[in-house]
C-alpha cells in the first residue's frame, strides 16, 4: 500500500517501513518538532489552572520521590 508522507508528501510503503506513516526518520523528527513547538496542537479549552497545579505538584513529589530512592540506594 502507497501513503503520502505527512510532513513532505512524498509517497512511501506501508509495509515494512520503520517510519511509517513519514518517509524517512528526518520527516517523523520534524513532525515530533512541530508537536514540541505546539506548532500542531489538538483543539479544545486550556485546562483549568487548578488542574495545571495540581499535575505539577503530582510530578515534583514523584520526582522528590526518585531521588530519596535513589540515595537510599548509594547511601547518601
Amino acid at each position: 500500500m502507497q501513503v503520502n508522507c505527512p510532513t513532505c508528501g512524498v509517497m512511501t510503503t506501508w509495509e515494512e517501513n520503520r517510519h511509517r506513516p513519514f518517509c524517512s526518520e528526518r520527516c517523523r523528527m520534524i513532525d515530533l518538532g512541530r508537536w514540541a513547538t505546539e506548532a500542531h496542537r489538538i483543539p479544545g479549552d486550556p485546562a483549568p489552572e487548578a488542574a495545571n497545579e495540581a499535575a505539577r505538584e503530582s510530578a515534583d513529589a514523584a520526582e522528590g520521590d526518585a531521588e530519596q530512592r535513589a540515595d537510599d540506594r548509594t547511601g547518601a
